[in-house]
């Protein structure tokens, strides 16, 4: 489904708490989306699939009538370069993305996995409204990338955004997270929130009860003394 439908409608009331940010200075998107791929098992099979399905129904059937309805219109609001081929250079890739926007068929344009050389050489060819690389608060290895983003108002949804449940385990996330009456992951989600006003995370879960539990966490505000111990303690920039 197009990136900019899950992530503007974001996951209910509570992902409103997130606030808003512009893509491509055209669609405003709440700063908290959903992540859909724990569904089909691309990061394993769902420990309850039954539970998966329920939450497939109730969270990507609008989404997916919206899908139905932009195609009527033949129109994809973002499409996502999801990832570099290493046999083609990026601005050709970009360049026939460029060539749909110009046929009326895509609004915005998106790359993925990218580093500030690549984001750069596609700037060059196209506008880009959004980037979405890997980062947590233990994986910061997309910093330089997020510097550019923020420099230039491009939206950057961190993939993997919860380290695949791996933070949960950290010591100081886990004092911040009782200080507040919440879970590490709530804790990992508002840092990212709060890390910079670009950053639009889209946690997966195949779960409806974590998929409340992350969307709660848009209005968990934490200390700047918080959020420096976290930065500090937790992971590491990945060189």
């Amino acid at each position: 489904m197009p990136a900019a439908e899950v992530a503007a409608q974001g996951s209910g009331p509570a992902a409103s708490r997130a606030g808003t940010i512009e893509l491509g200075g055209e669609v405003s998107a709440v700063r908290l989306g959903f992540g859909a791929m724990r569904l089909p098992g691309v990061w394993g099979a769902p420990n309850d699939p039954q539970q998966a399905r329920r939450l497939l129904r109730r969270v990507i059937r609008r989404h997916c009538q919206r899908s139905l309805e932009l195609l009527r219109l033949e129109r994809i609001d973002l499409l996502q370069l999801h990832t570099v081929d290493p046999a083609v250079p990026i601005e050709e890739s970009v360049g026939a993305i460029v060539d749909l926007r110009g046929e009326g068929k895509v609004r915005m344009i998106g790359v993925s996995n990218v580093s500030v050389e690549e984001l750069e050489r596609a700037r060059a060819v196209g506008e880009i409204a959004s980037v979405q690389n890997r980062y947590n608060l233990g994986d910061r290895g997309s910093e330089d990338v997020l510097a550019v983003c923020e420099g230039v108002g491009i939206a950057f949804l961190p993939w993997f955004p919860l380290g695949s449940g791996a933070l949960a385990g950290a010591g100081e996330l886990q004092v911040v997270a009782s200080a507040h009456g919440a879970t590490a992951a709530q804790v990992a989600i508002a840092w990212l929130l709060q890390r910079s006003p670009v950053l639009l995370p889209i946690p997966g879960t195949a779960s409806i009860a974590h998929l409340e539990e992350n969307t709660a966490a848009a209005g968990l505000r934490l200390s700047a003394e918080e959020l420096g111990r976290l930065s500090s303690s937790v992971g590491h920039p990945r060189a």
